[in-house]
């Protein structure tokens, strides 16, 4: 009876429900922190739980965001692994570009078994552009004018060689049968810088996010050949159809998730887990989801976690693949 009150008293509570075990007591001082500097992805993927969670009532005390650049989250992965390795408020903004970057050993000496992955609450999807005026009016056009002279097609992306981007874009070339690596590839700023130069002119195709790209597809601007999802995305993009519908596998969700510590307790992890699943069935979260241009894509706990390995497999052979 005194072990039970103590740990009462304590605030570490334990209930079982069926083989989950999850803490009662909620993080008393709740951080997520972002791999790099304010007003990215990583701040967008702090925010939307900080946000929502305290709204939801999920939590009482305020979410702290905190930044740690470098390496494009490869800093951030290994301090928590060094030094915050056990610590139960912490949760660390992820995204699929972590799992490229860890699959071409862009972490460092770690890999994706060195922390908890904790749960992806949303994803943008990769998609290809042309100009409003390029005469490719379906992926297959554009694939079959690929294969016949793939070095008159200059392919602009928001990220060097090997990014999400770069990645992108080779699986048009692969689509094409040509070597990714001798793909035409044009490494820009961002996706604004993708969009001036496809309107310019510059080059033929854009490898970019459904949400960025979006808007300027119902203006007219641009035109978005395909999604790279397994079903049509909602709203502005219902139009658009998938490459998977076009007759091709190529499929890239850019999710939003979180990881913890290895050595975070399990009554730790799966209160997390516990709050992102009731977090996800809320308006409030509902309302941060479409006001930060992600679209619905819940993965949590275990799922989550054999998720992220099996993405770093598939990425590990697309570099192969595209000779990186």
């Amino acid at each position: 009876m005194k072990r039970i009150l103590l740990t009462f008293l304590a605030g570490t509570v334990v209930a079982s429900f069926g083989n989950l075990s999850v803490a009662v007591a909620e993080p008393t001082k709740p951080e997520c922190l972002a791999g790099a500097k304010p007003g990215g992805g990583f701040d967008l993927t702090c925010r939307l739980v900080a946000n929502s969670l305290l709204a939801s009532k999920e939590i009482s005390t305020p979410m702290a965001v905190t930044y740690m650049e470098g390496g494009v989250g490869a800093v951030a992965y290994n301090h928590v692994i060094g030094k915050r390795g056990k610590d139960g408020n912490l949760i660390t903004a992820a995204s699929s570009g972590s799992a490229l970057l860890i699959a071409q050993g862009k972490f460092g000496k770690y890999d994706e078994t060195a922390v908890r992955w904790l749960g992806a609450l949303g994803a943008d999807y990769g998609v290809l552009v042309v100009s409003s005026d390029s005469p490719y009016k379906t992926l297959g056009e554009l694939v079959e004018a690929y294969k016949a002279d793939p070095n008159s097609f200059a392919i602009a992306g928001g990220g060097a060689v090997g990014s999400q981007d770069w990645m992108k874009g080779s699986l048009l070339a692969k689509a094409a049968n040509q070597e990714p690596k001798k793909m035409r590839y044009v490494a820009l700023e961002g996706g604004g810088a993708v969009l001036t130069a496809l309107e310019g002119g510059h080059v033929k195709v854009g490898a970019g996010d459904a949400a960025e790209m979006a808007k300027h597809h119902v203006a007219g601007k641009v035109r978005i050949l395909a999604v790279m999802s397994d079903k049509r995305l909602p709203g502005e993009l219902a139009d658009v159809p998938t490459a998977k519908e076009q007759g091709y596998e190529i499929d890239w969700p850019v999710w939003r998730g979180y990881y913890v510590g290895k050595d975070v307790s399990d009554a730790d992890y799966n209160w997390w887990v516990a709050a992102f699943e009731k977090l996800t069935k809320t308006p409030e979260f509902a309302k941060e989801r479409e006001t930060r241009g992600l679209f619905e894509f819940t993965k949590l706990g275990a799922d989550f976690d054999a998720y992220v390995k099996e993405d770093v497999v598939r990425f590990k052979a697309l570099a192969k693949d595209a000779g990186m």
